[in-house]
């Protein structure tokens, strides 16, 4: 059982960087501009549907822990954002997704074809702006992720037709899926102050380990939101996706019993009394708990990474962060 650690709102989180996350939007906005009226007007369309904004959060916080944050700190701040939503964009068209944060997604209202050249054009606005600022390292940092995010992607299709993801495929999965552009947050945040290598390597690590922890909390909301109230909720599984608590169920039941779930995965994931045997099952076989343990394990692993850090608002307010990814409810 893990100890009760209360958890800040995101804005008491930021209070260190608060003036810093204030002039990042306005750059950031600046940084969408076009001259042609229709990606303008998406652009505006993208600024007003903004997430919580947690990989920024990342970059000044990383860069305080590590220096003094500079002009290089919201190129890679605004680097980052930049990549990110274009993700986020063709993710929604490959998804076929109508719908993001509460909102219609791009391709929703102005169809894929324009969703996926805005994606491109994000992308462009990205790699011009580490090129213009001559920021190569930032660059290689950030393009590597956006490789490796692409890479996990279809790694997890390949092995979706087949659903033979083990523990080990899962964990590669999630590692370039998730964890690498959070790991790029970090690191990108100690090289814009010309941190060692040592230290950039490190704060990589540290946001990879978040990253792994961040995702594991999103395969663990199908499960509590059905226990909580009762319902089956199990996205995943209608989308057949096989995530942490299902991996671990499987690899303690019985041949038998795994073929049978297998195929209500596979055959029956639209059936709703199907998915809620599934989720029964998973808990059953102490899927959930298992899952909850293991991110628990690389929170505290995080924080170990943190605590190597000299003691300042920055480190704390970091501190405060990875608490969040593991105890948010959104």
């Amino acid at each position: 059982m893990q100890p009760l650690i209360m958890t800040l709102s995101l804005d008491q989180i930021k209070k260190p960087i608060s003036l810093e996350m204030d002039s990042f939007e306005n750059k950031f906005r600046d940084a969408m501009r076009s001259k042609v009226s229709l990606v303008d007007k998406i652009m505006h369309y993208i600024v007003k549907r903004k997430g919580k904004q947690m990989r920024p959060m990342f970059v000044f916080l990383s860069a305080g822990v590590c220096g003094k944050i500079n002009e290089s700190t919201y190129t890679a701040a605004s680097l980052i954002e930049l990549l990110h939503t274009a993700t986020l964009v063709h993710d929604d068209v490959v998804d076929d997704a109508l719908q993001r944060r509460g909102f219609f997604s791009i391709n929703a209202v102005w169809k894929n074809k324009i969703a996926v050249l805005v994606g491109d054009y994000l992308l462009s606005r990205g790699l011009l702006i580490a090129v213009q600022h001559k920021e190569f390292k930032l660059l290689e940092i950030v393009s590597n992720a956006v490789r490796d995010m692409s890479e996990g992607e279809l790694l997890q299709m390949e092995k979706a037709r087949r659903l033979d993801i083990d523990e080990d495929v899962y964990y590669k999965i999630i590692r370039q899926k998730t964890a690498s552009l959070i790991a790029s947050c970090c690191s990108c945040g100690a090289a814009s102050v010309q941190a060692d290598d040592d230290r950039i390597e490190l704060m990589r690590e540290l946001g990879e380990t978040i990253g792994l922890a961040f995702q594991i909390k999103d395969d663990l909301f199908d499960f509590e939101k059905s226990i909580s109230t009762g319902k089956p909720s199990g996205i995943d599984i209608r989308e057949r996706k096989l995530t942490l608590p299902v991996i671990y169920a499987l690899s303690q039941a019985s041949s038998v019993e795994k073929r049978t779930i297998i195929n209500l995965i596979k055959n029956e994931h639209e059936n709703e009394s199907k998915v809620a045997e599934v989720l029964a099952f998973v808990n059953k076989q102490k899927g959930i708990d298992y899952a909850r343990e293991k991110m628990f394990e690389l929170r505290n692993h995080a924080f170990e990474i943190i605590n190597s850090f000299p003691d300042s608002d920055y480190r704390k307010s970091l501190h405060d962060l990875i608490t969040f990814t593991t105890d948010r409810n959104y």
